[in-house]
């Protein structure tokens, strides 16, 4: 009997899959990359032609050990890595590490761990596709020149164990961008003006909202503005002037990919991404269902593309029919709007099976692998069905020579709607208006409601927002999205703090440095050719090497002048006015892991520490005494008296001198 081997990345894989196969074959994992560039040094050769040095990880002698024995009695081996770039690069090294020229080798993929799909890769095996491993050399290469070359030159300016990347440093610079674009925003007074009316011979009141005239909406910037429509109302009759009926239809979301996925994970459940990802990843590799075995509940989580295979597309629709009924079944197509940058070899993110419904297998899951399971079934389910249809009304209401407006909306038919809605979906069904209205009620002035608004800035970033944004501003790919945005948080040049994302003061040290010294590496647009063109060498129309000769020179020559040129930042050492408790010396300014503090120049003599208190020339509004800059014990800025805390002032926006700031307790 033939022997054969099929190696895959994670042990959690080998015991799905090697129910779907006969007893011969052998299912190993490689645990991941075998061979790695190496931790020490550059690990790549710019002066023979970029060439990379790879070296076996360590830790993995007995894993390779291993895999060789097996290699040795195998007939046939099936290299079964992930169906990416990744997993081809990973595939081609260990056909490199075992030295496989020799044998009869397969590159076999599969987008969703079931029999079928196994035993269908096996029918399609091909060779290794070089074109993806070179798009893999490509980002390694490039990230680790821009991390091995950069990070020593923000050690040696700033401080030790900062690092910078090729994309989290772009991530950086673009929540930086919106924190100062928060800082700068002033905010503009407008108004609202809402009627209330009656309709004769019905109970309940509706509210109207002032739109402008027949010719043209008008704005409301000042209680002047409201007062001059309101004087010029006062004796107005009001009537129905028009009144419009139609549906609207709505139609279904489309099916998870990895950004929406984490998007809508960290909105309805509050998963962080990296969570999120880690859930998902168990859900794809197998887990443990009652009287089922080992079962792998989700397809390939690392995708871009909305595409589903037409087997799926069926079973969706026979549920659907046979589930909710026939007029719930989608009778056209949905489909991205954008797929430019779609390299589609995957399908989107779906369940397996879609009659495993999630409450069937609620008991063998975790809470959280629960809810993440219910969330992309629901999510691909609902992508099946037919739209939500709205009848919609809007009522046009003239008195004098301004226009009041009120529409409402009531759910004709529910379509997708009854399995699934969006986070971002408001209750779009509102049945208040009154149903009698027409153009023949006579209405009843009860009274006017002016309301004082003011422009909100910018909201700070979420994990969620940032991913939609390095996604349509095509930074990154689905594989690097959870790893980027952890690292910055890891390093400390962002901090989190209920969702949202704050700059640090590192990250603001890091982001200004490199805009000056590195300005393409952490411009937007640098960054987003750089991925298309990494798409281009997986397409097979660049060499990869070409990529990396024209990107090395210039990050060389960019490093060189900012070792001589920048200048390092030497906060720690500014005297302060503060005068040590312990020995009567000047204290000095030090940075250290949670910013700027207060510390006597006679250490090691003296370890005397204090709070560092940045006044920033404003009197506290409820004391008089200075504002001073402060931080919470993640580090994000906030503003309060120095006189704290026995004063309880606080701000999160920096307050002006010339103005009254809104007091916060």
């Amino acid at each position: 009997m033939a022997n054969y081997l099929v190696i895959v990345e994670s042990p959690a894989k080998v015991k799905t899959i090697k129910k779907f196969l006969g007893a011969n074959y052998e299912v190993l994992a490689s645990n991941g990359h075998v061979r790695d560039l190496p931790k020490s040094t550059l690990g790549i050769d710019v002066e023979h032609d970029y060439d990379p040095k790879y070296i076996t990880i360590r830790g993995k002698g007995d894993v390779l050990s291993n895999l060789r024995k097996e290699v040795k009695k195998a007939d046939k081996i099936y290299l079964a890595t992930d169906p990416d770039r990744e997993g081809e690069a990973i595939s081609w090294h260990l056909y490199e590490t075992l030295n496989l020229s020799e044998k009869k080798v397969y590159r076999i993929t599969f987008n969703e761990i079931t029999k079928n799909a196994v035993k269908d890769s096996l029918k399609n095996a091909r060779e290794i596709n070089m074109n993806l491993v070179d798009a893999q050399q490509a980002r390694r290469a490039l990230d680790r020149m821009v991390g091995y070359r950069i990070s020593p030159l923000l050690w040696a300016k700033v401080k030790r164990g900062l690092s910078a990347g090729r994309v989290q440093s772009v991530a950086l610079r673009i929540i930086c961008d919106r924190e100062d674009e928060i800082n700068a925003f002033v905010p503009e007074e407008y108004w609202s003006l809402d009627a209330e009316f009656g309709i004769e011979g019905e109970k309940k009141n509706f509210i109207a909202q002032f739109y402008g005239t027949e010719d043209s909406k008008i704005e409301l910037r000042s209680q002047e503005d409201v007062d001059k429509v309101v004087s010029s109302l006062k004796k107005a009759k009001f009537k129905v002037a028009d009144i419009k009926t139609g549906d609207r239809v709505k139609k279904a979301p489309l099916p998870f990919t990895t950004s929406t996925l984490q998007q809508e994970a960290g909105k309805t459940l509050g998963f962080p991404i990296q969570k999120t990802m880690l859930i998902a990843q168990q859900l794809y590799e197998g887990v443990e269902i009652a009287g089922a075995g080992t079962v792998a509940l989700i397809s390939y989580l690392r995708t871009d593309s909305t595409r589903v295979s037409d087997e799926a597309k069926a079973a969706a629709n026979e549920f659907i029919k046979n589930t909710y009924g026939d007029e719930y079944n989608t009778v056209t197509e949905n489909g991205a709007k954008d797929e430019k940058r779609i390299q589609d070899a995957h399908e989107a993110i779906r369940p397996t099976d879609v009659s495993r419904v999630p409450d069937s297998v609620k008991a063998s899951l975790s809470r959280d692998q629960y809810r993440l399971y219910d969330l992309i079934w629901k999510r691909f389910v609902s992508s099946r069905m037919a739209p939500a249809v709205f009848e919609n009304v809007s009522v046009k209401i003239k008195g004098g020579d301004y226009i009041f407006k009120v529409g409402a909306s009531k759910v004709k038919f529910d379509g997708y709607r009854l399995v699934y809605m969006q986070s971002e979906e408001e209750k779009e069904e509102n049945k208040n208006l009154i149903k009698s209205i027409d153009r023949k009620s006579v209405l009843n002035f009860e009274k006017f409601i002016p309301d004082r608004h003011f422009t909100q800035p910018p909201a700070h970033f979420t994990e969620a927002s940032l991913v939609k944004s390095l996604e349509e501003m095509g930074i990154g790919r689905p594989s690097t999205y959870s790893p980027t945005i952890t690292t910055i948080i890891a390093r400390r040049y962002v901090v989190k703090e209920k969702k949202n994302l704050y700059v640090s003061e590192m990250g603001s040290v890091v982001n200004d440095m490199m805009k000056e010294a590195f300005p393409s590496i952490v411009d937007v647009n640098f960054t987003a050719n750089m991925e298309a063109l990494l798409d281009k060498v997986e397409e097979g129309c660049v060499q990869w090497k070409t990529v990396v000769r024209n990107f090395y020179p210039d990050l060389d020559e960019a490093v060189k002048l900012a070792e001589k040129d920048l200048s390092k930042v030497t906060i720690a050492d500014e005297e302060s006015d503060e005068t040590c408790d312990l020995c009567g010396r000047k204290m000095v300014i030090k940075y250290g892991r949670f910013g700027k503090f207060l510390a006597c120049p006679g250490f090691p003599e003296c370890r005397n520490t204090k709070t560092f208190l940045e006044k920033i020339g404003v009197e506290c509004p409820k004391c008089g005494k200075e504002i001073v800059v402060r931080r919470t014990k993640k580090g994000r800025v906030y503003y309060g008296c120095e006189n704290a805390p026995d004063c309880d002032y606080m701000s999160w926006q920096r307050p002006k001198k010339e103005e009254k700031t809104e007091v916060k307790a």
